[in-house]
């Protein structure tokens, strides 16, 4: 299968990671919209109309399946992209909350969702939550994580600073949704700083999960061919993900 991941810039990378690692695909598509990031500060329509414009981009491939590995446009976009689409198209917020769901088996156990205030406003993680049997759910609009994980300050004082200003009023939740791309790569600071008792639920690891269920992957390839797109400055964009996924 050939996929196409479509993230509002480089936090998508992060999924597509974990789709290296299972060797699931024969092809990965990627493509951030550098030129417009962030979606998590924009308006929903706003944010469907650059998602469906995103969905044109990958008609110029031969494209067996989409995933929208950002947050806000899976919170937001997913249906009209989907109407659109000549393929299908997988948002993350589902995945995460079915790998939440899997591994959560006290209905009662604290969650904390963490994503863009576009993301959180939205609302998308809680309402599913609530709709498998979880209430005790708070939710934590971090946008300045995208920065800070953009600056390359996966550890350090600036990070340590920022999540006090967030977590200093949170108890130790149960699980932490990582509902932003950027925070798998600040995953283990999060973790140390609930004291490593919390589960941290990671998007590309929860779409591999949903797509093994959904899909029969009956061929695992050793090789992936990669090709990277970007609205703005597609150099920066490879230079990246050469240095995340170690290419």
């Amino acid at each position: 299968m050939k996929v196409g991941v479509f993230d509002s810039g480089i936090g998508g990378l992060t999924v597509v990671k974990s789709l290296l690692e299972h060797k699931l695909f024969e092809e990965i598509v990627y493509f951030g919209d550098t030129a417009r990031v962030p979606y998590g500060v924009k308006d929903r329509n706003t944010i469907i109309r650059y998602s469906l414009e995103a969905l044109e981009f990958f008609k110029n491939f031969d494209i067996d399946l989409i995933i929208t590995a950002c947050n806000t446009v899976s919170a937001y976009a997913l249906e009209e992209m989907r109407a659109q689409a000549h393929c299908d198209v997988i948002g993350v917020v589902e995945p995460g909350i079915l790998a939440a769901k899997n591994a959560l088996k006290n209905p009662n156990a604290k969650v904390l969702v963490l994503g863009t205030r576009a993301t959180v406003s939205s609302g998308a993680y809680e309402s599913l939550l609530n709709a498998h049997g979880f209430y005790n759910v708070e939710s934590q609009a971090t946008g300045l994580f995208v920065p800070i994980v953009e600056e390359g300050l996966f550890t350090g004082e600036v990070l340590e600073s920022t999540m006090h200003h967030y977590f200093k009023n949170h108890q130790i939740p149960d699980a932490i949704i990582l509902g932003c791309t950027h925070f798998p790569l600040i995953a283990d600071a999060i973790g140390s700083y609930f004291q490593h008792q919390s589960l941290l639920i990671h998007s590309g690891e929860a779409i591999v999960e949903y797509l093994e269920h959904r899909y029969d992957f009956t061929e695992r390839f050793e090789e992936t061919a990669m090709k990277f797109f970007a609205s703005e400055n597609p150099d920066a964009l490879k230079a990246v993900a050469k240095q995340w996924l170690a290419l």
